[in-house]
């Protein structure tokens, strides 16, 4: 069974693999596969935030009622 990560642990990946970039470890034969992953995990962050405040909005709107 899989774990669903949090926004957080996607965050600190996101920052783990943007800093590779920058680092000694960075191979330009494997930036373009990196720079794929890298963006993947930004669009799923993204889409993450926006789950949440829709699901923010709807619960605001239950407690104005």
């Amino acid at each position: 069974m899989t774990t669903k990560k949090t926004i957080s642990e996607k965050i600190a990946q996101l920052e783990e693999a943007v800093a590779w970039f920058s680092s000694d470890d960075f191979k330009l034969e494997d930036a373009e596969a990196k720079y794929k992953s890298t963006a993947k995990l930004a669009q799923e962050i993204n889409s993450d935030l926006d789950e949440l405040k829709n699901k923010i909005t709807v619960l605001k709107e239950d407690f104005s009622k």
